[in-house]
């Protein structure tokens, strides 16, 4: 599978849609792997060299699709796999829509903005790195910056027996981290 060529087919989908393609929709045949990799930074390579056109990443990040623990470009008509370090997302920015109703929108490095509520829920691993679903099961981990920030802006509560760092956005509650 050649990359311009996937490239191709995306921009066609892309131009006939205003919003992203229903990836989670297609099921098209395997056909096979290439060689590009999304670090865990965020940035984009193909076979070892950075992609510098961000629109192009944009493109490609459009029919991202994730299945069991395989990330996958996806058109109709075919799904080549991917590598993708940790998660293909990173939230650098991250504002008050409504500081007096707590509503947070979180952007990622690729411009996508979304409220941080139920259905874009904070979630943390076992080494507690935090991530934030995107759209269907692609989630972005939160860059140490807008951690730090949410630290600065977090409460003390009192949650069961521990002492907890939390924060609200659409009427949800998000635990930063245990005080000691």
């Amino acid at each position: 599978m050649a990359l311009d060529k996937l490239s191709k087919q995306i921009t066609r989908l892309a131009d006939n849609e205003k919003a992203l393609p229903p990836v989670e929709l297609w099921d098209p045949p395997y056909c096979g792997e290439i060689k590009l990799t999304i670090k865990s930074n965020g940035d984009w390579y193909y076979q070892d060299t950075i992609f510098k056109r961000l629109s192009l990443v944009k493109l490609f990040a459009s029919v991202l699709k994730k299945e069991a623990d395989d990330y996958f470009l996806v058109t109709p008509v075919e799904k080549v796999k991917i590598t993708v370090e940790d998660v293909p997302f990173i939230i650098t920015q991250w504002q008050w829509l409504d500081e007096q109703q707590s509503v947070m929108e979180l952007t990622t490095n690729l411009g996508d903005s979304f409220v941080l509520n139920s259905e874009h829920q904070l979630s943390d691993n076992e080494q507690g790195a935090l991530y934030v679903n995107v759209r269907h099961n692609l989630r972005a981990k939160v860059h140490r910056n807008v951690y730090y920030q949410w630290v600065d802006l977090a409460q003390q509560e009192q949650l069961a027996d521990k002492t907890v760092l939390t924060f609200y956005s659409d009427g949800q509650c998000y635990v930063l981290g245990e005080v000691d």
